[in-house]
């Protein structure tokens, strides 16, 4: 059984495309492709379910048209679209760690270097504009931002789901 803390979460089926079961798959990262990993996992229902692939080809940086084992028409590849499509953290723990998509950090703690302190857990990715942000999730419950740039990351402690960083005097209130 695969484990949503074991995955991350790469993009979305959008819709079917042609009639010998391919589907429209956009993704936020490629790192599927980089990996030697030949299934994707799709969120059907709650339940995490491995797709394997057939073949797929891109359409553009941001699309592929995938063909998955045993979905060979466009009513069976029907029930896919609008699913969430997840890779499992193993694949991706075989790639450079600078190559990794930001996702993959959700669930890690963020420490300052100066004094470590905790200064929340990552919740979320804000990828709206040119620099991303991480949403951390402070201990008193506040929702903060900060900039999810190598300039401030200062450390990755991938055993400890840990992130240090080293963040200008102010950008966090207390």
């Amino acid at each position: 059984m695969i484990r949503r803390e074991d995955v991350v979460q790469i993009g979305k089926i959008t819709k079917a495309h042609g009639l010998k079961g391919e589907v429209n798959f956009v993704f936020s990262d490629d790192v599927w492709d980089r990996a030697d990993c030949d299934y994707l996992i799709c969120d059907i229902d709650g339940i995490l379910v491995p797709f394997y692939m057939e073949e797929y080809r891109f359409r553009n940086d941001s699309t592929a048209l995938v063909k998955f084992d045993d979905i060979d028409s466009v009513e069976t590849a029907a029930f896919l679209i609008g699913c969430n499509v997840y890779i499992e953290k193993k694949y991706i723990d075989e790639i450079d760690e600078n190559d990794v998509p930001l996702s993959y950090f959700i669930g890690y703690k963020v420490i300052e270097v100066s004094d470590g302190s905790f200064v929340g857990t990552i919740t979320d990715i804000d990828d709206s504009t040119e620099n991303w942000l991480f949403i951390l999730q402070q201990e008193n419950g506040k929702e903060v931002m900060i900039p999810a740039h190598e300039d401030f990351i200062t450390e990755i402690r991938q055993e400890e789901k840990v992130i240090v960083v080293d963040l200008p005097i102010g950008l966090i209130e207390n």
